[in-house]
Parts: structure tokens; sequence; C-alpha cells
């Protein structure tokens, strides 16, 4: 009974002292004027879509739940959040360039077709942005024709 005292103790003693550890989040920026859904590729039902599914850890409008500013989620959470950013930030959709938006949208038909994004971890705790068959198919559908309108726009 003692020894599981102590254990629990030192099991409290040991999360109080790491949310003292520094975690910075990646900042949010809810304007954004180089987002994709200022190019016109989007119709309000894909913006919505992407928004639900996909913005949180692809944009800079990143909402943070409660469990993101307790360590050690939040470290998880900041971690996941910044390679989301570097693979593709639909807030800085206007900077890349043609090749990178004809990859990325590859990508993005690609990893939501095989069911890689959103991630299954993201999705247990926002069921929300589980995509369903139908929106899988609209997103892939969606993804292949914004290469064709993307590749015209630069000829």
């Amino acid at each position: 009974m003692k020894a599981r005292t102590y254990l629990l103790g030192g099991l409290i003693l040991i999360l109080g002292a790491i949310q003292l550890v520094p975690n910075e989040l990646p900042a949010v920026q809810n304007t954004n004027p180089a987002d994709i859904s200022n190019t016109g590729l989007l119709d309000e039902g894909m913006h919505q879509t992407l928004k639900n599914s996909c913005y949180d850890c692809h944009s800079n409008e990143t909402s943070y739940p409660w469990y993101s500013y307790v360590a050690p989620l939040s470290w998880l959470v900041a971690k996941d959040v910044r390679e989301g950013r570097e693979e593709l930030n639909f807030s800085h959709w206007a900077d890349y360039d043609m090749m990178e938006k004809l990859k990325k949208l590859d990508d993005i038909a690609i990893e939501v077709a095989e069911g890689e994004m959103p991630m299954e971890v993201y999705t247990v705790i926002h069921s929300g942005a589980k995509l369903n068959p139908e929106q899988i198919q609209e997103i892939v559908t969606w993804a292949e024709n914004a290469m064709d309108i993307v590749a015209e726009e630069e000829e």
C-alpha cells in the first residue's frame, strides 16, 4: 500500500515537472492571403471538407484543443502540426510553384485514397474529421481535376 502511494506520488510529481518543459506550438494565423481557398480551386463544400479534416495539421489555422497545452501530449501535437505544415500547408498554397502544387495534389489524392490521411490517431480523437467513402472519392476527384486546372493556368 505504501509503495503504491509513493509510486502514484512520484508519477504526479513527474507529470507536474514536465509541464515546465518549454514547448512552442506552431503559431496560429487566421488571415492567410496565399490560402488555397483564395485561388478558385475549391468550391464551398470542398473547402469545408478540407477545413474539417485537414486544416488543423496542414494550415496556419490550427485549432488547438485543451490537451495541446498539457505535456507530453503537447509535444506530440506540436510535432505533428510542424511536420504536417512542412509536407503541405494550404495557407501557403499560392507560394508553391506549379510543380510543387501538382506534386501536392497528387499526394493528396494518393494519401486520401489509401486511407493514410487524415491520420487515424487524429480521427480517433476528432471523429468529425473522419472521411466517409463519398468524401474520400470527392477529395480524390477534386485533387485530380485541380491538377488539370493548375497545369492549364501555368501554360
